[in-house]
């Protein structure tokens, strides 16, 4: 283990868009340790960015400050009464740590296989996909707050989880490090089928009685046919938030477009499919220089090999303003634009 700071480091394998900027500074977190050391020595005090696996930003240009990239592995678990209670490092690829739960039988966490990032990047985004969130099993996570010095462990009350936030990105975005997270998961989990793409994909398999590993399967499954591989094609997943709205606003709207796609949050609120008002607006499929929209799934925006960041936040505030015109709704950015 060296604290060894580099410098002028290409950022290109370190984010899933691709995009080929460097960093004034950069260094590898293999052990929390690292952490009070690079305090002492100040580098908290100016410009710095906490980077997991890159799968949830956007460079627009070089990076002038540190990147400190989360590397530390390594999961462990140990059940007390009904419940398993499973401690996972920040720089675990969240898929790992899924299929680490799947193959012992820790059922909770199955509805959210495939999905990009690391364990450490989990809450602060609360991530969530086909009826299940992370603040569902999130039980604390540890962290180290570069302003003071000093870990300190956050429960879940203490996250204030919404729908894809937490306080890390509000009242403490920039200020703690996440250097791992305990999950609690019920023994006598019940399996989660809310979504119709998961029971039309377990009906094609003539699987009547799922088990969570069957779950993890057909998730995967959707998720690879909707979602192109950051591997071969840069992205970001999901590049914006499904906007929740007001029941009466969305009255109108249903009035105006009868097969919208929305979900009831609660009596006074809906959340819309964004990648439907994407959709709606003609996006899906379009290419716009070097950039794309994935025709699988109007929510993804791609990298067709060449574009740089800013042509991607263009594309990005075209597609925003297109929905604005025609639905009245201003979208979110997901990602973290740098």
């Amino acid at each position: 283990m060296t604290n060894t700071i580099q410098n002028h480091i290409s950022l290109k394998t370190y984010n899933t868009f691709g995009i080929e900027v460097f960093c004034q500074d950069f260094i590898n977190i293999v052990d929390e340790s690292q952490l009070p050391i690079l305090f002492k020595e100040r580098k908290f005090s100016s410009k710095f960015f906490v980077l997991g696996s890159g799968s949830n930003v956007l460079f627009t240009r070089d990076y002038d400050g540190l990147i400190v990239r989360m590397g530390n592995k390594g999961i462990t678990h140990f059940i007390d009464g009904n419940f398993i209670y499973i401690t996972a490092k920040a720089g675990e690829i969240w898929n790992d740590f899924v299929w680490y739960c799947v193959e012992h039988g820790f059922g909770g966490v199955e509805n959210l296989a495939l999905i990009p990032g690391t364990v450490g990047a989990s809450p602060i985004q609360n991530i969530g996909a086909y009826g299940t969130e992370l603040m569902d099993v999130f039980y604390s996570c540890r962290a180290f707050d570069t302003i003071v010095g000093k870990f300190t462990t956050f429960h879940n009350r203490d996250c204030i989880f919404t729908y894809r936030d937490s306080i890390f990105k509000s009242k403490y975005k920039g200020r703690f490090i996440i250097t791992s997270v305990t999950y609690k998961l019920h023994l006598h989990h019940s399996i989660n089928t809310s979504y119709g793409a998961i029971n039309t994909e377990l009906q094609k398999r003539g699987i009547s009685s799922p088990t969570i590993k069957d779950i993890a399967e057909v998730v995967s499954y959707i998720r690879v046919e909707k979602l192109p591989d950051p591997s071969t094609i840069g992205n970001a997943g999901s590049f914006f938030k499904n906007p929740i709205i007001p029941t009466k606003v969305f009255d109108e709207l249903q009035k105006m477009y009868p097969d919208i796609i929305f979900y009831t949050v609660d009596e006074n609120h809906v959340k819309l499919a964004a990648g439907w008002l994407i959709e709606a607006c003609g996006w899906k499929g379009k290419i716009d220089g070097n950039v794309a929209i994935w025709k699988n799934q109007a929510l993804v925006i791609t990298n067709l090999g060449n574009a740089s960041g800013s042509d991607i936040y263009i594309t990005s505030s075209r597609i925003m303003n297109d929905v604005y015109k025609k639905f009245g709704i201003m979208l979110e950015r997901e990602v973290n634009i740098l």
